[in-house]
């Protein structure tokens, strides 16, 4: 499912309309997105959590020339579903 399908399955089952769902949806994601740019956590409660986790800075190698190379620390966003979520889907 992409975003224009979710919005579609929002506005279907809420009864309002696209414009509406696509308004909620972009909250939702802003809100969520907002809070992991600040170092916070979204914890919904029987889907999943949403947190930003820090990649150490590492040495690697270039698969080309074999040369080591430095790779930077890095923040990426991390969900861990929830146990009902992942029940469901068994």
């Amino acid at each position: 499912m992409n975003k224009s399908e979710l919005i579609g399955h929002v506005a279907e089952a809420s009864g309002i309309t696209k414009a509406q769902a696509t308004d909620a949806v972009n909250a939702v994601l802003d809100g969520i997105s907002n809070t992991l740019q600040s170092g916070g956590e979204v914890r919904l409660l029987g889907f999943g959590n949403f947190s930003v986790n820090l990649r150490k800075a590492r040495q690697g190698r270039n698969p080309a020339t074999g040369a080591t190379i430095q790779i930077p620390e890095k923040k990426q966003a991390k969900f861990k579903a929830s146990k009902d979520l992942t029940n469901s889907l068994n």
